[in-house]
C-alpha cells in the first residue's frame, strides 16, 4: 500500500515537483551517469509514459492497450523506487506535465507509443552496457522486456488500423 500511495504522489504531485532541464530519455546525455542519475532518468521516463497514456485514454476515450500498459508502467515505477530505496537515493517528485505531447489522432497515438517504447529500450540498453550492480542490471533488463512487450502491443494496434502498404483499411 505504501508503494501505491508513493506512486500516486509521484504522478500527481505537480505543484512541488523537481525536474531536470530535460526529462526521461530526452535528458539522458551523460557519458558516465551515476546509479542515481540512471534511476532518476528511468523513473522520469516511466512516469512520463504513464501520464502520456493516461491523457490519451482521456482524450480519445480508448482503453486497450493503453490501460493495460499503464498498469505495467506503475509496476516499472515500483521496481525503480525499490532500487532507489535500496541505494538510499531520495525519490524525487516527478512532474511530466510540461513534457506530455498529446498526439492529434488515435492512429498517431499508436505510432507515438511505438516510438516512446523504442526510446525507453534504448535508454535502458545504454544503462545495461554500463558497469552497474547486478540488481540494477536486472531491473533495467526487466524494463527492456516490458518496453518490448509494450512496443509490440502498439504495433499490433497500428497494424489493425492499416492494410498492406500502410494504407488505411476500409471498414
Amino acid at each position: 500500500m505504501k508503494k501505491f500511495v508513493l506512486l500516486v504522489v509521484l504522478v500527481f504531485s505537480m505543484s512541488t515537483s523537481v525536474m531536470a532541464d530535460d526529462f526521461g530519455h530526452e535528458g539522458f546525455d551523460a557519458d558516465d551517469p551515476t546509479i542515481e542519475e540512471m534511476l532518476v532518468f528511468a523513473l522520469e521516463d516511466e512516469v512520463l509514459a504513464y501520464s502520456t497514456y493516461e491523457k490519451i485514454v482521456e482524450e480519445f476515450d480508448v482503453n486497450k492497450p493503453f490501460t493495460n500498459i499503464m498498469k505495467a508502467e506503475l509496476k516499472h515505477q515500483e521496481a525503480i523506487i525499490d532500487l532507489m530505496e535500496a541505494y538510499d537515493i531520495e525519490i524525487p517528485q516527478v512532474d511530466p506535465s510540461d513534457y506530455i505531447s498529446l498526439p492529434v489522432s488515435l492512429e498517431a497515438a499508436y505510432k507515438a507509443g511505438v516510438q516512446a517504447e523504442i526510446d525507453n529500450i534504448a535508454l535502458y540498453q545504454a544503462f545495461v552496457e554500463k558497469d552497474i550492480p547486478e540488481d540494477v542490471r536486472q531491473v533495467f533488463e526487466y524494463l527492456i522486456k516490458g518496453s518490448e512487450k509494450h512496443q509490440a502491443a502498439f504495433e499490433r494496434q497500428e497494424n489493425r488500423n492499416t492494410g498492406f502498404g500502410g494504407r488505411r483499411r476500409q471498414e
